[in-house]
């Protein structure tokens, strides 16, 4: 035998589904926007660094995952020029090569580097694609036991 649900249950579970539901889109909402990383602020941890300004804050534009490989300077791994970048400058400690990006970009590589920010002022091979950077190493003994890091978050910063 089957016994009828009373009317006063079923709109206390449609009330209770509907309170859930309000509940529910409020506090995905409240999530949404309190974890939606618009802009990340970032302190450099060396201010004396020639590549940032004295207690500056560095804005994050955009992060994406590369393959992260070192070079250093010998003609084998470059042009015939091995110590001038694609810009023209002369290789130096924090310089970078990518596709991608334009000259003069800076970017951190976080898992790697900590909190030191790098400029892209070389180039790479096109075989390479976009989302390939080339870490500048003085040696080459430095840059072969760097080997390849693959999925390494590297952060575009604000110019």
């Amino acid at each position: 035998m089957r016994f009828p649900i009373p009317p006063l249950l079923i709109i206390m579970n449609k009330s209770l589904l509907i309170r859930s539901m309000l509940v529910g889109s409020i506090l995905r909402s409240i999530l949404f926007v309190a974890l939606l990383p618009t802009i990340v602020y970032a302190t450099p941890e060396a201010p004396s660094s020639k590549f940032c300004k004295e207690n500056s804050y560095i804005a994050v534009v955009k992060t994406v995952k590369m393959v992260v490989t070192a070079y250093s300077s010998t003609e084998d791994q470059t042009d015939d020029t091995p110590f001038i970048t694609a810009s023209g400058k002369h290789v130096e400690d924090g310089i970078i090569a990518n596709n991608m990006l334009s000259f003069g970009t800076k970017v951190r590589i976080p898992e790697l580097y900590g909190d030191k920010i790098f400029i892209v002022q070389d180039r790479m091979h096109k075989r390479k694609g976009k989302y390939h950077a080339d870490v500048w190493m003085p040696e080459y003994k430095q840059a072969k036991e760097f080997g390849a890091k693959w999925n390494v978050k590297v952060e575009i910063l604000e110019s």
